[in-house]
């Protein structure tokens, strides 16, 4: 394993579940956090909400525009490629922001950190075994699935002239990005789970906790 600066520990006791979207990942983290009495790390919020100050900075320091891009180009005039292509560009700096996030954390028990940023590939270096990783995806009929039954799935919230368009193109940079996480996870040896829904999300979080059985140790007392 490559030295990484981990002072209190933290990075090496951590727990990883990367993947897609809509695959159930924070579901799973928090039933299992619950469980085993572990701390939960949520990259998708810290990376929409607590590292924007950290977004606009490296803007400013690289001389690029300050604001994002409106909805119109960021759902609609690019294709579903070009959103995908840009997405996982921008994944490896994001995923430093998340690092030190997890740096400044001690606790006795591991952290479990879920989010669609957390990339087997980045997270590869950071393990002393494949173990400490799971990816969740999901299956097309599973994607469907949730589209159908979650409205933050099934629709973007945002004013652009083409909502279906910009709801077509979301779908299919969702799917080429699962596709990419689950490919390299396997190149990896990092286990990838495909969630098909045949197992509630009760059943996936306990599937998920016998991977990583070997960190979580014996449950605490109720």
């Amino acid at each position: 394993m490559a030295e990484i600066w981990d002072p209190h520990g933290s990075l090496r006791r951590t727990l990883w579940i990367g993947g897609a979207q809509w695959s159930g990942k924070t579901t799973v983290a928090e039933a299992i956090a619950t469980r085993h009495g572990l701390t939960a790390y949520h990259y998708d919020y810290h990376d929409a909400r607590g590292h924007q100050d950290r977004r606009i900075a490296r803007r400013v320091a690289l001389g690029e525009p300050v604001g994002d891009p409106g909805p119109e180009r960021v759902w609609v005039e690019r294709s579903p490629e070009e959103m995908a292509a840009d997405a996982l560009a921008g994944f490896p700096v994001r995923f430093e922001w998340a690092l030190d996030d997890l740096r400044a954390w001690f606790t006795a028990r591991p952290v479990i950190a879920e989010g669609w940023g957390l990339r087997p590939e980045l997270v590869a270096p950071l393990l002393d075994s494949p173990r400490r990783m799971v990816v969740l995806v999901p299956t097309e009929d599973f994607r469907r699935h949730q589209l159908r039954t979650l409205p933050r799935a099934g629709a973007l919230d945002v004013p652009v002239t083409d909502p279906a368009r910009a709801q077509a193109n979301r779908v299919a940079r969702d799917r080429l990005i699962a596709e990419d996480a689950a490919e390299n996870a396997r190149s990896l040896g990092i286990r990838v789970i495909e969630v098909d829904g045949t197992l509630d999300a009760t059943a996936v979080a306990a599937e998920v906790a016998d991977h990583f059985a070997p960190y979580l140790g014996a449950e605490p007392a109720a």
